[in-house]
């Protein structure tokens, strides 16, 4: 476990304003509304407050009554509160959509080699054969905790496979950190950047496993999940900054602290719990928070980023916007911080 020194009320505070900035983005049904409505749905499931769920469901219906785009990797990242919107309501439109999106995802998505999805923005086919770390949370994440709902081992272990081949194609074994694409046909890591906001998918969503599939260790991948999330935040450690925040490209002591990178590299510190990373987690939520306006919005977070041709590239790539990946990422790591507390509480109360 870790123990983190920080004030309940004012993560509380920080959550209700980043949320209620988040919904008042007019973001439409694709990777940025994806991973913000899920740092929202996390929100309502942390603190309880219904308002977020409401909040939530009037946007998410008023977007499908708008219409839906067709389904791609990265718009099947609006599952995730699809899920938490049927487990609340119980509305059997949201359960078909979640269904509709796996269904994209096991049978219908392009995908290389060994079953690898190949990561995919739009119908075309703009990256083929890439694989891409923005894939574990946009649908490997996803078809997981589908799975582990219907207690569909096929897909929990189709997720799993996922998450073993992108560990093969993209972490560096040297350093434990994750490079942000892979070139099946070229094979090769492209510019070969460790970009820090591939690193927190990696890591968050690998974080995830442990605490949402049960019985992990009788998965033989986990133990590739478990191993590989190890190496990767003992290098993250060593590259966090005096403010406690990590670099756009890790290890480039020119690029800029990301905050959306940031934060799901710090929540995955604590939800994978290791006691030795306690002072990494505190350094990290003091950065965040700093980072944090009063009117809810994530500041420092870099726009949307290909696999650049360059290192000047990355680190010219623009964060004077709120993103909708930033407050979503923000709200995941302001969660994580509530659950530590939560956990830290009940030892006490049981000590």
């Amino acid at each position: 476990m870790i123990k983190i020194d920080v004030d309940k009320n004012a993560v509380l505070k920080a959550v209700d304003a980043v949320v209620r900035k988040t919904m008042d983005m007019d973001l439409v049904w694709y990777w940025p509304c994806g991973v913000a409505y899920y740092g929202v749905a996390e929100a309502f499931k942390v603190t309880g407050n219904k308002e977020y769920a409401k909040l939530l469901k009037e946007r998410v219906d008023e977007l499908i009554e708008a219409g839906l785009p067709p389904w791609t990797v990265n718009s099947c990242a609006m599952g995730h509160c699809l899920i938490t919107l049927y487990e609340e309501t119980g509305d059997e439109k949201y359960w078909q959509l979640v269904l509709s999106k796996a269904d994209y995802i096991t049978s219908k998505a392009p995908r290389f080699a060994d079953g690898v999805l190949q990561h995919t923005v739009s119908v075309k086919n703009d990256f083929p054969e890439q694989a891409w770390a923005d894939t574990l949370f946009m649908a490997a994440f996803f078809l997981l905790r589908l799975g582990v709902i219907q207690k569909d081992d096929a897909m929990i272990n189709d997720a799993l496979k996922q998450y073993f081949w992108h560990i093969r194609y993209l972490q560096d074994k040297e350093t434990g950190l994750w490079y942000h694409g892979y070139d099946n046909i070229a094979k090769d890591h492209m510019s070969g950047f460790f970009w820090a906001r591939a690193n927190a998918w990696a890591a968050y969503t690998m974080s995830q496993v442990k605490v949402r599939l049960p019985r992990p260790y009788l998965y033989p991948e986990y133990m590739d999940v478990d191993c590989s999330l190890r190496d990767q935040l003992s290098g993250l450690r060593k590259l966090q900054t005096d403010a406690g925040l990590w670099r756009t490209v890790l290890d480039d002591p020119d690029s800029y602290e990301e905050i959306s990178a940031c934060s799901g590299i710090a929540a995955a510190m604590l939800i994978n719990a290791n006691p030795l990373h306690g002072g990494n987690a505190q350094a990290a939520y003091e950065g965040i928070m700093k980072n944090i306006s009063d009117d809810g919005r994530v500041l420092n977070v870099s726009g949307g980023t290909a696999i650049m041709n360059n290192l000047d590239g990355y680190r010219r790539i623009s964060r004077e916007w709120t993103q909708g990946w930033g407050q979503g990422l923000c709200l995941a790591f302001l969660c994580a911080v509530l659950e530590a507390l939560s956990k830290e509480a009940g030892m006490e109360d049981n000590g």
